[in-house]
């Protein structure tokens, strides 16, 4: 259900900033993405997970608030990412 460490180091990658890029909004928002695409797929097996569903919908507040920090930072860089990462916005 976690990110493996390889999958973290793919994302940061293509996601980065600079060399030492693992904080900016644009890689967070990836990598929180990843992990609610995950659970979408452990609900799909796993219908009464409450608990778990919980903390997706508290990732989806995450990510939306990491989105509209960007989107009012650079939006640029906002439309590419939802571009890149098949965002419905």
């Amino acid at each position: 259900m976690s990110l493996t460490k390889e999958k973290k180091v793919e994302l940061l990658v293509k996601f980065r900033q600079h060399e030492m890029d693992t904080g900016s909004p644009e890689v967070q928002i990836a990598l929180i993405t990843t992990r609610i695409n995950e659970l979408n797929d452990h609900f799909k097996e796993h219908k009464k997970d409450h608990h778990s569903r919980l903390g997706l919908l508290r990732l989806i507040g995450q990510r939306r608030r990491l989105l509209n920090y960007l989107k009012n930072k650079s939006l640029d860089r906002y439309q590419n990412l939802i571009k890149e990462l098949n965002l419905r916005k």
